[in-house]
């Protein structure tokens, strides 16, 4: 039976809320570091609401996430800015459905590959075009978005995701999309269509990616191919839902959070060897926690709920 109490969402809104007040009371450079965590966040939620259940291991997050920041870069002095949002979603979403299309029906390593390889592709088409079109090989975004601003939407976009990941989750699609990850062959026996459960979860996947990427796009004067599409991010929001735990909604959380501190040290201590110590850090997480932080949390408490109470053996006795 699927639940229906609203606390989820009223926890949700509340903690939100609170949170709402930190950039009163943060400093600019807390500031920066919350806008850095909270766009991993969104990233590793989003990332999860697909390949969670349906245990796909996407590596094209960065082609929604650049294809968002293009968008502002492009359309950003032209538009209002919701009317710019709006189209960073539409298009992110318009690529996502064809991309969908086209490789959905792939599964295992032959999707994995295959997104990787779309980064590249969308990487190094946007450089042609840059390059041979505009006759320059990035833009440069002036906009009067503060960081306050981007704070508090990258807020409300992480809380508009949690609520619909928490109903996905307590919905009879969430359920069907549990059991396509399961046995994609036993759930069309139960008359689900995978394909069209699939294609839907990431379109709406890669919208939010979309959203972020244009909310973050303001913080950078210039933008580039290599800056847009770094392929980097993709492995980075990929490690922290593997680390948090990709099949729990708050597990991609909970890993972007840790990883945004350690990224943090790493890049601040180690510029030089940081791809080194992301490789090890992934081989790490895959060996010692192969279900994420709350995969491990859960194991711990199901253990303790099925140990049986051990009798206490009067000292000088045998059983």
């Amino acid at each position: 039976m699927i639940s229906r109490t609203p606390w989820p969402y009223a926890l949700i809104v509340a903690v939100f809320g609170a949170l709402a007040f930190t950039p009163l009371v943060a400093s600019s450079f807390q500031l920066a570091f919350a806008i850095g965590c909270l766009n991993f966040m969104v990233l590793a939620t989003a990332w999860g609401l697909f390949s969670g259940p349906t245990r796909y291991v996407s590596l094209a997050s960065v082609v929604f996430f650049g294809i968002g920041s293009y968008t502002v870069a492009v359309l950003g002095e032209a538009m209002p800015w919701p009317a710019v949002l709006a189209m960073a979603a539409l298009i992110g979403g318009a690529v996502a459905l064809v991309v969908g299309l086209a490789t959905l029906r792939l599964a295992g390593i032959y999707f994995v590959i295959f997104t990787f390889g779309l980064s590249e592709m969308v990487r190094q088409l946007v450089t042609w075009y840059e390059v041979n079109v505009t006759l320059s090989i990035g833009r440069y975004i002036f906009l009067d978005i503060t960081q306050t601003q981007i704070f508090w939407q990258l807020l409300a976009l992480l809380a508009v995701v949690l609520i619909g990941a928490v109903a996905l989750q307590r919905s009879r699609l969430g359920f069907a999309l549990r059991v396509i990850g399961g046995d994609e062959t036993m759930a069309r026996h139960f008359g689900l269509n995978p394909t069209f459960a699939k294609l839907a979860l990431f379109v709406a996947s890669s919208v939010i990616m979309s959203l972020a990427g244009a909310i973050m796009a303001p913080r950078w004067t210039y933008i580039d191919p290599a800056i847009a599409f770094n392929a980097t991010l993709s492995f980075q929001v990929v490690i922290m839902a593997l680390l948090g735990g990709m099949h729990r909604i708050w597990g991609p959380l909970l890993g972007a959070l840790l990883m945004s501190f350690l990224f943090e040290a790493l890049g601040s201590r180690f510029p030089q060897a940081f791809s080194l110590l992301l490789g090890l850090v992934f081989i790490v997480i895959v060996y010692l926690l192969p279900n994420g932080i709350v995969g491990r949390i859960e194991e711990a408490f199901a253990r303790t709920r099925r140990a049986p109470d051990t009798p206490t053996v009067p000292a000088g006795e045998r059983p």
